[in-house]
């Protein structure tokens, strides 16, 4: 008898809406995750509930406001589109997608996998990079549900895959695109995790032990900085880029104890360097979401979303930059390219 297998695709989550009770739900149930803020419950129960969400809501609400579509969350369009590609590229295999927080369930759409007697289920968080905050929260919850099941399949967990040469394929192709060698310099920007959060993998030492910046080794393989320089190091070598033509950075960052060093720093570093025209790119994300589209744009100070990239350029002051957005509402990219060599160069 055929073997009979499913595939469960995983993201992180978004909110139903963009209303301020969707988003506060959605936050709430992120950030409540002990995997996400790892304090004691009650400390964090009063951090989130009563300090950081209230307030973030409002304004997490008007961002996503910016970002969403006719058709909703840009992450669960892009991740329904993703899943319908895979499946049909593996027809014999049953396909679904979840979110790690609010809709579509991992609970809801892992039962109906499994209501269809299946053999094996393959579980593949959307994270090239494994995290604890991420993966390992998935896993987490994967666990929760299987526990309630009378009838439990075979259960195949892919924990990370940057390494994967089709990952690499994939970016190799995007970027052939592109001329790379236009570009003054590469910005590898990575989501940005707690420093406990990588020193927490460690039994005996921390990140900074361990020349993550370097090297994988079997010690750091899991570490999330590791991982991240690693990814950069393997689709850097497809176009052999010299280490001085490309920086890796961590965005999206709460505190300044989180992973160094961080996007915003860095590009407001280049224009003291001569760098102007730069190459974005976000290895650790499989879809566009509120960090690609929004918070590099803020972040960066930047300009250009094409459908495949985004091109930035930038400003000496925050005024110059929305002053630019401002007269060039409506150009074409080459239109912008000439209008900030003439104006703002």
């Amino acid at each position: 008898m055929k073997t009979k297998k499913g595939l469960l695709l995983i993201n992180l989550g978004t909110p139903d809406d963009p209303g301020y009770l969707s988003v506060f739900k959605y936050l709430r149930q992120f950030l409540m995750d002990p995997k996400v803020i790892t304090v004691p419950y009650i400390l964090r129960f009063i951090l989130v509930s009563l300090i950081i969400v209230p307030f973030r809501a409002f304004s997490s609400g008007k961002i996503y406001k910016k970002i969403w579509t006719e058709n909703g969350s840009p992450l669960i369009v892009n991740t329904s589109a993703l899943a319908d590609k895979v499946s049909k590229k593996v027809p014999h295999i049953e396909v679904e997608f979840a979110m790690r927080y609010q809709s579509p369930s991992i609970e809801d759409k892992l039962k109906k996998l499994i209501s269809q007697n299946l053999d094996e289920i393959i579980i593949l968080p959307l994270f090239p990079q494994y995290s604890t905050a991420t993966t390992g929260s998935v896993f987490d919850e994967i666990s929760r549900v299987l526990k309630k099941q009378s009838v439990t399949p075979s259960i195949k967990f892919i924990n990370q895959f940057y390494e994967q040469e089709s990952f690499i394929d994939s970016w190799e192709d995007k970027l052939k695109s592109f001329d790379v060698d236009k570009y003054d310099h590469i910005l590898f920007s990575y989501h940005g995790l707690p420093t406990k959060a990588v020193d927490d993998i460690y039994d005996d030492s921390l990140c900074a032990d361990n020349n993550c910046e370097n090297e994988i080794t079997n010690k750091n393989k899991f570490c999330y900085k590791a991982t991240c320089y690693e990814t950069t190091r393997l689709i850097a070598n497809r176009f052999n880029l010299s280490p001085n033509k490309y920086t890796v950075s961590f965005q999206s960052r709460l505190t300044k104890n989180w992973l160094e060093p961080f996007t915003d720093e860095v590009l407001e570093s280049f224009p003291g360097r001569g760098i102007e025209n730069i190459l974005v790119l976000s290895p650790a994300f499989t879809a566009d979401n509120l960090e690609t589209l929004y918070e590099i744009d803020d972040e960066l100070k930047a300009i250009y979303h094409s459908r495949d990239s985004i091109c930035i350029w930038v400003f000496k002051t925050r005024n110059d930059r929305n002053k630019f957005l401002d007269e060039t509402i409506g150009m074409l990219k080459k239109e912008r390219e000439d209008y900030y060599i003439s104006n703002y160069k």
